[in-house]
């Protein structure tokens, strides 16, 4: 299989689970401890940030790099991606009123495409398979 797709593939599902650990974990800050939105949000947004993060870094990149640095990269993605996604959510979900998670999944599909593209050719893209 060629190692472009495969790699694809992996970071999907892996981004998948991380998507799993997101929604669970923005159900519960929102449904049940009624933080709200954007709170809600943000935490369930760290959470899979983190998970997702490990397991392509060790399995679909199999990268060997330098991981604080990888992480600062991969932290200055989320400086953009985190308030633009989250002033956006947080107007269409309070001032337009649409479905929070709607919203919470359409910022999770925003993030899974950009973010791939970001990391691999951005924050592995001199160590990947190393």
């Amino acid at each position: 299989m060629n190692k472009d797709l495969l790699q694809t593939i992996k970071f999907t599902l892996f981004s998948v689970s991380a998507g799993i650990i997101q929604l669970s974990s923005f159900a519960l800050f929102n449904e049940v401890l009624k933080l709200g939105w954007w709170p809600s949000y943000l935490i369930s947004l760290i959470l899979s940030v983190l998970w997702n993060f490990t397991l392509n870094r060790n399995f679909t990149f199999k990268s060997a790099s330098n991981v604080p640095i990888a992480m600062f990269k991969v932290f200055c993605y989320y400086l953009v991606f985190t308030p633009l996604s989250t002033l956006l959510g947080n107007y269409l979900t309070s001032t337009l009123h649409w479905n929070d998670y709607l919203v919470t999944g359409l910022n999770m599909v925003i993030n899974l495409i950009t973010e791939f593209l970001y990391q691999k050719y951005y924050v592995f893209k001199d160590s990947l398979n190393k």
